[in-house]
């Protein structure tokens, strides 16, 4: 009797009930349907996307800690996370860059202000005020003293990750100085808490259906789908900006590592339609640097560059405020000088590095930069408020990808990623976690998939101070059949 086939409602179903990617693709034109038909109701449904990213932003730290650790302590040369570091600061900072340049180039092109003639009296400065609770970024010198913490158990409860990362370090360098002699229950207890840590949040991720249905439904309701049509060209511009910006980046990985950019998005894909819902790059981080680490990256290198990307590696901020800046100065018939436009990129170098969880951040930066140029009036900067949360996605997804291009270019750089099985996992064909090194395909520790410890033969191979055991040959014994002859007198 042939297999019966199911039927295309039960493969739906299946396919619902055991996707993730489907969940939230189902959620997320739920949450569009229902905002555009009942926005007054749509727009009570926010607490179900900020319930999730609190859920998850509560197991951030911990997680990177304990990465960051084992990484440290297992890699043995804290020289070489000192290098890591290094590395990834000089990348983060050549992406930036570029992100910067592409924005200011394509403003200039396609000009997306031009014939706005916006009167800045008429704008109201007081919105923007309202928007960033009256805060303001910090310098230099606060940024340095903010990273260094000043409590351990307050770094975990203010979710400060700089200040987290710098007490992992410490701790892992410590775990070296020391030696598995003299600690030897430490190591395995943070191992220990960090696969508690992902089985948590492998629980937490499955209300993300739930937070994309939220956030999306608010989203809509809140500020309808009319402002897509009055910013059409800002918007339009931005997102083919960094499409570009993409683009850039799926070169350099292959130049660098060989691996295709196009692979890595297939194989986030649920984690990047997640952050695409819910406007948060940070909704994802655990699970990302999960399946970095099961892509072939080693541990030390993603519990470091992932985190401190999250801080210094902005990319699609830094692109959508160069291309604000232009925007505001076009829109008020400003003309700004390439000496002025430089200055606006040094300025955004800057600044974008200290916007990393300051509310209404991409305003205190962009009336930073209006006030260094002394040519755009700060309260200018209201043109972009009804704009600036439909390009939450273009920032989440560019900032994204950057980081994890990041990872795998500084891994490279430092010998510290496994490019054949990154290719493999990449291409579908590794779907072991990242901790399955010592069992293999199948499972049983020491068995490496094709050949176990036994050989092609069956028999096992010879360990050292055990004497080598002799294949035993069953039902052979006593069969006289079976003897070999003996030689025949001469």
């Amino acid at each position: 009797m042939p297999p019966s086939v199911p039927s295309p409602a039960r493969r739906v179903a299946r396919t619902l009930r055991t996707s993730l990617f489907a969940q939230v693709t189902c959620a997320l034109v739920l949450g569009i349907v229902v905002g555009k038909l009942w926005p007054d109701t749509a727009t009570a449904l926010q607490p179900l996307g900020d319930g999730f990213t609190r859920l998850i932003k509560t197991v951030i730290s911990p997680l990177v800690f304990c990465v960051v650790v084992v990484g440290i302590a297992k890699a043995g040369d804290l020289k070489a996370f000192g290098r890591i570091g290094v590395k990834a600061l000089i990348w983060f900072e050549i992406a930036s860059t570029a992100a910067l340049v592409i924005g200011l180039v394509s403003a200039n092109v396609v000009g997306p202000g031009k014939g706005m003639n916006v009167d800045p009296s008429s704008l109201d400065a007081a919105a923007v005020e309202e928007t960033t609770g009256g805060g303001h970024l910090p310098s230099t010198t606060e940024f340095v003293l903010n990273a260094l913490p000043q409590s351990f158990i307050g770094s975990f409860a203010e979710n400060e990750l700089l200040q987290v990362l710098i007490l992992a370090c410490l701790v892992g360098a410590a775990l070296l100085h020391l030696g598995h002699t003299k600690v030897p229950k430490i190591l395995p207890a943070i191992e220990q808490a960090q696969e508690i840590i992902f089985a948590v949040v492998g629980f937490i991720m499955r209300l993300a259906p739930l937070a994309v249905f939220g956030a999306m439904a608010h989203l809509v309701g809140n500020y309808g789908l009319g402002v897509m049509r009055t910013y059409a060209k800002l918007i339009v511009l931005c997102y083919v900006a960094a499409a570009l910006f993409v683009a850039l980046l799926a070169v350099a990985l292959k130049l660098v590592t060989g691996l295709s950019l196009w692979k890595f998005l297939r194989y986030i894909r649920e984690e990047m339609l997640l952050a695409l819902g819910t406007a948060s790059t940070e909704s994802v981080m655990p699970r990302v640097m999960q399946k970095l680490r099961r892509a072939g990256a080693r541990d030390d290198a993603v519990g470091l560059v992932l985190p401190t990307g999250y801080s210094f590696n902005l990319d699609g901020a830094s692109l959508y405020l160069s291309i604000g800046t232009l925007f505001i100065a076009q829109a008020v018939g400003v003309d700004l000088s390439l000496g002025q436009q430089i200055t606006v990129v040094l300025v955004l170098m800057l600044t974008s590095k200290g916007m990393a969880g300051i509310p209404g951040s991409a305003f205190l930066a962009l009336s930073a930069t209006a006030s260094s140029l002394g040519a755009i009036p700060a309260g200018a900067v209201a043109l972009l408020l009804g704009v600036d949360r439909i390009m939450d996605s273009m920032r989440v997804v560019t900032n994204l990808l950057g980081n994890c291009v990041a990872v795998f270019a500084v891994s490279r750089w430092e010998g510290a990623l496994d490019i054949d099985r990154a290719k493999r996992t990449l291409d579908g064909e590794d779907t072991s976690t990242p901790d399955d090194g010592e069992k293999g395909v199948g499972g049983e520790k020491g068995v490496s998939g094709e050949k176990d410890l036994r050989g092609e033969t069956g028999t096992e191979a010879p360990v050292p101070g055990i004497p080598a055991q002799k294949p035993k040959l069953e039902g052979l014994q006593g069969r006289e059949d079976l003897k070999e002859p003996a030689p025949e007198a001469g």
